[in-house]
């Protein structure tokens, strides 16, 4: 591979995070941006860094790795933890891969060469225009452009609720956020907070932390939705496109 993968490393505890920039600086086929040791400060620099992959621990205060990844969309993350029941969690994020601690050469290695196996598999030419879900009415081929916005469901968080264009709702039963987000546009549509995605083509405006929609509620006010910290970088970074 020609061109050097460009990392972010995020680590807490500064011991742990001088071995991961040591570790990675000793691979000639990464280049480390920069280590931080504070999930905020990343998410508050990382729009105006050049970067491919996050290496990042788990367990760290106020905010962890997974809601690091969350509001990263796009990004190839590496997750290093002590902790091996964060596997699951890690995989539903499409984690490349996830290395228990204490982290060794040979084990980072083949973590990253598996990024960079990603990096050069070649792009879809074409966004597909329609998902496949299974729903509360058995399996449903919906058109991408429909979709108005989709949350959790209020009965049961497994499930969520697609709000189209005409005003009808559909139920994606046992579906998670990461899911969908995997089968849409990327730059089509974006996570707002714990319980939301919203199609940006139907933002209207938008605020510190609350976007108002273009579509009416029945009451003839507009579609209000929370816009949380966390994923406010990403949103508007789509927005802007």
């Amino acid at each position: 591979m020609n061109t050097k993968i460009r990392c972010l490393l995020l680590d807490d505890e500064l011991p742990g995070l001088t071995l991961l920039k040591m570790l990675c600086e000793q691979m000639p086929e990464l280049e480390v941006v920069k280590a931080f040791n504070s999930p905020q400060l990343l998410l508050q620099e990382q729009a105006d860094l050049e970067y491919d992959l996050l290496i990042t621990d788990i367990e760290m205060p106020g905010m962890n790795g997974l809601q690091v990844a969350d509001a990263l969309k796009g990004k190839a993350i590496i997750f290093t933890t002590a902790y091996k029941n964060f596997a699951v969690d890690a995989f539903d994020r499409d984690a490349v891969d996830y290395v228990v601690k204490p982290v060794k050469q040979e084990r980072l290695q083949q973590a990253v060469q598996k990024v960079a196996a990603r990096m050069a598999k070649p792009q879809a030419a074409k966004a597909p225009k329609q998902i496949q879900l299974n729903t509360d009415k058995g399996k449903a081929l919906i058109g991408i452009d429909t979709i108005f916005c989709m949350v959790t469901s209020k009965i049961d968080s497994r499930d969520k609720i697609l709000f189209l264009n005409d005003g009808s709702k559909i139920t994606a039963k046992n579906c998670s956020f990461e899911k969908l987000l995997d089968m849409l546009p990327e730059n089509d549509f974006c996570r707002i907070n714990k319980k939301a995605i919203i199609a940006i083509k139907h933002v209207q405006f938008y605020a510190h932390d609350i976007i108002t929609a273009d579509r009416l509620l029945p009451d003839g006010t507009h579609y209000t939705f929370p816009l949380s910290e966390i994923y406010r970088t990403d949103f508007i970074k789509k927005v802007k496109i």
